[in-house]
């Protein structure tokens, strides 16, 4: 399966394998997938690079930024459900390539996808309660609720800098109740999206796929998030969102404190709240 970047190989160059990194930097890469990085540890979360449609009347969004093969490091990958856009071997295959990487994913995305080509000492499968070193960050599985995917997680990543919770398309539960009581969550990503309009039998239907504006904020608020960063609200054609709305549904509420609106290829710092897309280079 070949993987085309629509922004050649600028990007990466730069941003992820060029970067000085303090603290923890994380990269948007669309949909939910995040490249993050300390100064001796990269990871990578739900990376999806695909060019095609999933299906023949869904059309993908955002740009590919990178092909999987141009990271210079990966020390793991971590994915949180089975559906393709965020469980998907072609996409982080060639990340797998780097010494030591495995990828760690449910049971269930073992089940549903061909791993044929990936080692069966890098498959790692995940349950909640587990926890991972990896270099100088800790990711801790935790459960969710994602009712239309066969087997959810999400990950809580901690650093000496602060702590990030990664909610994948997981939709409230009592489980962010759980994860709030246990963690003091700096920074948290979540879906935002409405429901889509499918054809299923010949027939378009409407289903809700994501979470709402009114999950969202009570999601954040069960699990406490100071710096709210919604995802895949740009995702799908016609399955879009506006996440200038959150901020107005959030108006009564605790939390979220901030909300950044990220565009792929943004960079976040854990330490510093603040977008700082990418820099424009003289002469390309």
């Amino acid at each position: 399966m070949t993987i085309n970047s629509d922004w050649g190989e600028w990007w990466i160059r730069e941003e992820i394998n060029g970067a000085d990194v303090e603290g923890v930097s994380l990269w948007f890469l669309g949909v939910t997938g995040w490249a993050i990085r300390t100064p001796e540890t990269t990871v990578f979360i739900d990376p999806y690079f695909s060019t095609e449609r999933d299906r023949e009347y869904i059309a993908r969004m955002p740009p590919v930024p990178m092909e999987p093969d141009w990271a210079e490091a990966c020390d793991a990958v971590f994915c949180t459900h089975d559906h393709r856009d965020h469980f998907w071997p072609p996409s982080f295959g060639p990340l797998l390539e780097h010494d030591g990487a495995s990828v760690h994913a449910p049971a269930e995305c073992y089940e549903n996808h061909d791993v044929s080509d990936i080692a069966d000492d890098q498959q790692e499968r995940v349950e909640p309660g587990d926890s991972h070193e990896v270099g100088d960050l800790t990711v801790h599985v935790r459960d969710g609720r994602d009712p239309d995917a066969d087997g959810s997680v999400t990950y809580v990543i901690e650093h000496e800098e602060g702590t990030i919770f990664h909610g994948g398309d997981n939709r409230p539960c009592e489980a962010f109740h759980e994860v709030g009581e246990e963690f003091d969550i700096d920074m948290g990503m979540l879906s935002y999206g409405t429901s889509g309009r499918i054809r299923m039998d010949g027939e378009v239907k409407r289903r809700k796929l994501y979470n709402d504006a009114q999950d969202v904020v009570e999601a954040a608020n069960a699990l406490g998030i100071d710096r709210l960063v919604p995802t895949h609200w740009r995702r799908w054609r016609s399955i879009q969102a506006d996440p200038g709305a959150l901020s107005k549904a959030a108006t009564t509420f605790e939390y979220p404190r901030i909300i950044e609106e990220i565009e792929v290829g943004d960079r976040l710092r854990l330490g510093q709240p603040g977008i700082v897309p990418p820099a424009w280079i003289d002469g390309e």
